[in-house]
């Protein structure tokens, strides 16, 4: 392996003779190429900057206008507002060149009103919701208004192609719900699992809540929600996650999967560097705002806030609170393996090197005998520990000297990358080597990922690949669009032998080791280690590859296939636990600026009342299907509530930080905040870019992910709808705990699913009997009216 050099750049001395100057040509020319790149940069900003601030309209047609407004004033016409004459008062002449610069500027102002009006007509344009509570089924009709609202918005955002952040100014606020209603609404979701008594206390509490001290502290949030960005987001951020002393591993962090019926290349080397590249692709495209927008059916953008943060960003830790550091430019990667650590350059004369040339780099860090300083190989696992302690080892021993120089290193790479020494491995006849596959992912050894990085990519031996992903600074659906992305172009980027394709055109720089005085820490790491162990023995990963059926027989049936797992779930619940839970599937709340996530409750009355028809043996079919409709229905009105900003958690957990600020106490705050979620759930979304053609390349999902329980007695699910006839559940509970055991759960999610279907297609085949079908053939899901 290369050492650092060890000249500095620039030195001078002053002898006898005069002046004697060293400098070292090849470092001055880094920081040159670096000085230049940085404002290249500061460059695009700048003209981004623009583009964004006066989007939805184009800059060039400013000069339309200019046009337009001297044609007029020297054609005898008059501006609109006589605005050239106006101007023309305060200017020192009235020769032709100053009548030029009048007609500028009244286009100028004419221009920007024109940017403006566009703008803040687009705003009030996405600030209605109605379109989301319309019914999507074959032969349903869209009203008139929401038509009428389609065509406008229509037009106002494809007069310009927009960049990454071209919406945000005309993204709407999120609302605050008025309190009555969200009080109602937390009292139907917590009927099914209250009986009688404890739910005429809560109606109680909540009845007092509302009528004193929450009036006020609504009147306070009300005043944040006109003054902030967002009422929630810079508060979730700070109090879920950054004031949490936790471990991140396992607690915060979640992880990715590979496109596991896909082998691309059996070779490290090549899958590490190919990625490497993809991914400072999509940096490139966030950079230069050239990444286009999500857009809702084409036409709705989704707030892209949290882009801005994938790259160059890690999570320090503090005594009390941690803190967000996001550096504005990186030419480096972090290469972690078999307990020593890398900088790699990524960006060499000028350019991003190529696949080819990062193999090579790869392949110099495979084929190191280096073995690992004291200390060195388990260092990782300080980033597994309590908060606090961690920040207090931090600002002890990394504050100075080699310590601190390796560890900036680390924190400000634009991601780390761990080559492991050991393959992630898949056999659909194997379900243990999955599960496995998923365990590596979530927290590997604990000490072969760097917990505070916002994310660690894992390649194993025979070229399979994952991420593990820090929470704080985004939320799953923007790791899943960068990883799609990866995936898209990741099928073109071998050779037949397994290589990257192309040829080198120079010799890459040579990766570096990073240096470290760890003596003084042995305790600490060696703490940190155990502590880490002790974790991971605790946690249990079940990935259940469910490929009986999937979202077609759902579709079929004329039920969300979201709203057909989440009620499937509760069923095997109920049968693992023997109890409603309450129920926390994550939605998003993009459609307003900075929103981030909100919580649909799944266990409603409807899908409660459901269930038990599904155990009572008396029950038909026809009654089980009206049930399920109906539980499908609530769940969904839940769904759109909550992407609408009328949810219940995040405006509750608001006003308990108010009541925090202002030293109140509430009783109804204090119980809704306590209550555990026993069972946590969230959809992995995909078919978040076009670069994935899946009708081409159908083996190029990804199996999504997963992340830890959120409680000690509890279950945390993940699942990805990965095809008509495909589902992936990734389902995690602690082992200490007898109550769960994933095995068992996911046995129960695979039989509730088998029990929807059966029902279903006993009731179709009633009705061919009967002769009851639709124009499409398929048999009427809706039951007899009673006679």
């Amino acid at each position: 392996m290369a050492e650092a050099h060890s000249a500095v750049a620039f030195s001078f001395a002053i002898t006898h003779e005069g002046f004697d100057i060293n400098y070292d040509q090849e470092v001055l020319n880094l920081v040159w190429n670096s000085g230049v790149r940085s404002w290249k940069k500061r460059l695009a900003r700048a003209r981004n900057g623009i583009r964004n601030g006066v989007y939805p309209a184009h800059i060039q047609s400013l000069w339309l206008i200019t046009a337009i407004a001297i044609g007029l004033h020297f054609g005898g016409f008059a501006v609109p507002f006589d605005l050239v004459h106006r101007i023309l008062v305060h200017l020192p002449a009235n020769t032709v060149n100053w009548q030029v610069t009048a007609c500028f500027f009244a286009a100028l102002v004419i221009w920007l009103s024109i940017c403006f009006t566009m703008r803040y007509t687009l705003k009030l344009l996405l600030m209605y919701k109605g379109w989301m509570y319309e019914s999507r089924a074959p032969g349903s009709k869209v009203s008139i208004k929401t038509k009428i609202w389609a065509a406008a918005v229509k037009i106002l955002s494809s007069w310009n192609t927009p960049g990454l952040y071209s919406f945000q100014g005309s993204l709407p606020r999120l609302p605050v719900p008025a309190l009555h209603d969200t009080m109602q609404r937390y009292l139907r979701s917590v009927r099914p699992l209250l009986d009688d008594e404890n739910f005429a206390r809560m109606e109680r509490l909540a009845n007092e809540f509302e009528n004193t001290i929450g009036k006020k502290l609504q009147w306070y949030l009300k005043l944040k929600s006109w003054w902030a960005t967002n009422y929630v987001s810079d508060w979730w951020e700070e109090y879920v996650y950054l004031r949490g002393r936790s471990s991140l591993m396992i607690n915060s962090n979640f992880y990715g999967t590979d496109a596991i019926f896909m082998n691309l290349t059996n070779n490290q080397a090549a899958r590490a560097a190919n990625v490497v590249y993809l991914l400072l692709g999509f940096r490139r495209l966030i950079e230069r705002q050239e990444l286009q927008p999500i857009m809702v059916q084409g036409m709705i953008p989704l707030c892209s806030w949290q882009y801005e943060r994938t790259f160059n960003t890690v999570r320090v830790p503090g005594l009390e609170t941690d803190r967000i550091v996001h550096y504005r430019d990186s030419n480096h990667i972090v290469i972690l393996h078999k307990g020593c650590y890398y900088k790699v350059i990524i960006y060499f004369k000028g350019r991003i090197l190529r696949p080819c040339e990062i193999q090579i780099q790869m392949e110099e860090i495979l084929n190191s005998k280096a073995i690992p300083l004291p200390g060195e190989e388990h260092l990782a696992a300080l980033t597994t520990m309590n908060r606090s302690k961690w920040a207090e080892i931090r600002n002890a021993n990394f504050a100075r000297g080699v310590n601190r120089v390796s560890l900036n290193i680390i924190e400000s790479s634009a991601f780390v990358l761990s080559l492991d020494d050991e393959p992630f491995e898949f056999d659909l006849a194997r379900p243990e080597l999955l599960d496995k596959f998923g365990k590596t992912l979530l927290h590997g050894n604990g000490y072969n990922r760097w917990f505070d990085k916002s994310f660690t990519v894992c390649v194993g031996t025979n070229g399979r690949v994952g991420f593990n992903a820090e929470h704080t600074w985004a939320d799953a659906p923007v790791m899943g669009h960068l990883w799609e992305y990866i995936f898209g172009d990741d099928i073109y980027g071998y050779d037949e032998a397994g290589n990257t394709k192309g040829i080198p055109e120079f010799q890459p720089p040579s990766p570096t080791r990073l240096s470290w005085d760890l003596a003084p820490l042995q305790p600490q790491i060696q703490e940190a280690t155990l502590d880490a162990t002790k974790l991971i023995n605790d946690v249990d990963l079940r990935i259940l590859v469910h490929n009986e059926y999937g979202k077609g027989f759902m579709k079929k049936c004329r039920l969300s296939p979201d709203a057909y797992i989440q009620m499937a779930l509760q069923l095997a619940y109920y049968r693992d636990a023997g109890r409603f839970s309450l129920t926390y599937e994550a939605s998003m709340t993009r459609l307003f600026r900075e929103g981030r996530t909100e919580t649909v409750r799944p266990c409603t009355i409807e899908s409660a009342a459901w269930v038990k028809a599904m155990e009572d043996k008396n029950s038909t079919n026809e009654e089980r299907i009206q049930l399920l409709q109906s539980a499908c229905e609530r769940h969904q009105l839940g769904y759109q509530d909550a992407m609408c900003g009328r949810g219940i958690d995040r405006h509750l957990f608001c006003l308990y930080v108010v009541s925090k600020y202002l030293e109140v106490d509430s009783p109804f705050l204090n119980e809704v905040l306590s209550e555990p979620w026993r069972l946590s759930t969230s959809q992995t979304p995909h078919g978040q870019t076009p670069k994935m053609d899946l009708k081409k390349h159908p083996n190029c999902i990804s199996s999504g992910g997963g992340f830890g329980p959120v409680a000690d007695d509890g279950y945390g699910v993940s699942y990805i709808i990965a095809g008509e006839n495909l589902i992936f559940f990734h389902i995690s509970a602690k082992l200490n705990c007898k109550q769960t055991d994933v095995h068992r759960f996911a046995e129960n999610i695979c039989k509730a699913l088998a029990d929807i279907r059966a029902t279903f297609e006993q009731h179709f085949s009633k009705r061919i009997c009967q002769g009851e079908t639709n124009t499409n053939g398929t048999a009427s899901t809706k039951p007899n009216k009673a006679k």
